[in-house]
């Protein structure tokens, strides 16, 4: 069987809750659009989920990642 590293705080990092909300946040629009068909609306959707992956990674190079700057000098994260 494959060795697995023992991975407690994957994901748990404030870059990665900003990134999942904005993607989750654009998807229920493009979803709207669906239901209220609008062209205009997936857009803005589209726009919302994009903006989400870029603001996660410039926020995991800024230090808010796992193993960043700002998230090792902070002791209360668990």
């Amino acid at each position: 069987m494959a060795e697995h590293d023992d991975d407690d705080n994957h994901g748990n990092s404030v870059a990665a809750w900003v990134m999942v909300g904005l993607v989750l946040l654009g998807s229920f629009i493009m979803s709207l659009a669906f239901i209220f068909p609008s062209v205009a609306l997936f857009v803005v959707g589209v726009v919302v989920v994009i903006a989400g992956l870029v603001a996660g990674k410039l926020m995991a190079l800024a230090g808010y990642g796992i193993n960043g700057d700002v998230a090792r000098s902070d002791t209360n994260l668990s």
